[in-house]
């Protein structure tokens, strides 16, 4: 079985090996676009990023395609963090799960809701390079308690979970 997860980024490829290598899966990161905003601002257009992702791993002859997007969305008690996965088989049955959601402090917010990407907002914050792809903004302001990869790690397992029960 051939198994592909639509991204690049270090954090993400980390996510899905530490529940995939359990399973004896072979994971193979390729670009994917996600087809949403650089910054993805409500639960919708993420989850939709991830979908995107996954599904555009089947055309490259992968029978499996794992999709993570992470995102914001703007609600009446502020702005939170939120994630979500989709995980894509060639016969197209599609899975999606979200994960764990965090408030985030004003100083951030404002500039995203103006207009600028997290990430970018996170390394000015932080003056750290890359965080998206190391502990992310949820490692930041869970003072490393909880880090990107293991967010979507999380998620991972909730997809995983859904397509072996549906076997």
């Amino acid at each position: 079985m051939k198994v592909a997860v639509g991204s690049k980024n270090p954090a993400k490829i980390r996510a899905v090996e530490k529940v995939t290598n359990k399973l004896g899966w072979t994971i193979e990161a390729i670009d994917t676009p996600s087809l949403v905003s650089e910054q993805p601002f409500s639960d919708s257009e993420t989850r939709q990023g991830a979908l995107n992702r996954a599904s555009a791993c089947i055309p490259n002859g992968y029978d499996i395609g794992l999709g993570l997007e992470g995102g914001v969305v703007d609600t009446e008690v502020g702005m939170f963090l939120c994630n979500w996965g989709a995980l894509v088989t060639r016969g197209r049955t599609n899975f999606v799960a979200s994960g764990a959601k965090i408030l985030l402090p004003t100083e951030i917010a404002e500039p995203v809701r103006s207009g600028r990407e997290l990430g970018d907002v996170m390394a000015d914050y932080t003056d750290k390079k890359d965080v998206r792809k190391k502990e992310g903004a949820i490692g930041i302001f869970t003072d490393g308690w909880v880090t990107r990869d293991e967010m979507f790690a999380h998620v991972v397992k909730l997809l995983v979970g859904q397509y072996q029960f549906s076997k």
